[in-house]
């Protein structure tokens, strides 16, 4: 039950820190969250398991793509997403 809890708290805690997202960004990942699904659904009725899993390598790309734009986006615009590091002069990245 306690790791129940404790899992649901941390849920959350995710849920918020993924709010720190400017605008553009949450924009341009949206779109290509949108795109990568097309992608997904075409791959569902592919004729063939290599054209299936290709349309799924390539909607994995999309979102992947779209992820780390938004993440440029934010990191120009001084936001920092969380799970990203950023190079600062004197600072070591955690590991």
């Amino acid at each position: 039950m306690r790791k129940q809890i404790l899992t649901g708290i941390a849920a959350v805690g995710l849920i918020s820190l993924g709010a720190c997202q400017s605008e553009e960004a949450e924009r341009v990942e949206n779109q290509a969250e949108a795109e990568a699904e097309v992608l997904e659904d075409m791959a569902d009725r592919a004729p063939t398991d290599a054209q299936e899993d290709a349309l799924d390598a390539q909607a994995d790309a999309v979102e992947d793509a779209g992820e780390a734009r938004a993440n440029q986006i934010d990191s120009e615009a001084g936001v920092v997403t969380p799970g990203t590091v950023t190079n600062q002069p004197g600072t070591v990245p955690n590991q």
